[in-house]
């Protein structure tokens, strides 16, 4: 079996299984939904040279397919209206491992986070496909999850913000986390379902769907970008 056929064979493997699972977490009061709310921000996770480009130990699986071109599309939809827009990547200033006084804590010894050093602009810097322009934030985070130690929640707070719009990689850490304490922090948390990747078959299919139990609604591209132009047409008019 190729590792095409194998992967169509598992994701129509979790598809039957989830819709099981749906069916028992509904009879339990799961999956309700959390709904879009009066301001959007737009939070994309680690869609950085080192997670989207070959040939590194982060590089997830449809990234040119899939995750770019759905983020592009939000992009334009964020910009077009003057929604926040917030580029996660990672990065380490200490990446020696013998060092006990390295800003990657403990990480390093569960993941390859060490590759990715603060010298090396190239590897933490924003995927060119999906570069940042003026007026959008560049948020450095140390952590899986882009809350944790940042000032992401004041910086969203500040500016009104009470959805988020979550895109990136992975769906079983980073994104998920980000996710988790979004909604912890008490916004209205949405995974945009074609926008998140992972490096492992499978991954993406039982985090959404998982997610979508728990934590935050998992929505289409093209229902976030309806809700973008919804919301978009009642936005205050700026000040003279």
């Amino acid at each position: 079996m190729s590792d095409k056929e194998f992967n169509a064979h598992l994701e129509k493997t979790l598809e039957a299984a989830f819709a099981e699972a749906t069916r028992r977490y509904q009879a339990r009061g799961f999956q309700r939904r959390v709904g879009f709310g009066k301001k959007p921000a737009l939070i994309s996770v680690d869609l950085a040279n080192a997670w989207t480009r070959p040939g590194n130990p982060f590089t997830c699986e449809h990234v040119d397919d899939q995750i770019i071109p759905a983020m592009q599309k939000l992009l334009v939809g964020f910009r077009k209206h003057g929604f926040p827009v917030v580029h996660v990547t990672t990065c380490y200033q200490v990446t020696d491992r013998t060092n006990p006084h390295t800003d990657m804590g403990l990480w390093h010894d569960k993941i390859p986070v060490d590759v990715v050093d603060e010298k090396d602009t190239n590897l933490w810097a924003i995927d060119s496909r999906i570069a940042p322009i003026e007026g959008e934030q560049v948020l450095v985070k140390k952590r899986a999850s882009a809350f944790h130690g940042t000032y992401l929640a004041g910086f969203l707070r500040a500016a009104g913000v009470d959805t988020i719009l979550v895109t990136g990689v992975t769906a079983s850490a980073c994104v998920r986390e980000t996710i988790c304490d979004g909604l912890a922090d008490g916004f209205r948390t949405i995974a945009v379902k074609e926008a998140i990747g992972d490096r492992v078959p499978g991954a993406v299919l039982w985090n959404l769907f998982d997610i979508d139990a728990k934590f935050g609604d998992v929505e289409t591209t093209e229902r976030c970008l309806q809700y973008l132009d919804e919301i978009g047409k009642n936005k205050p008019a700026k000040a003279a």
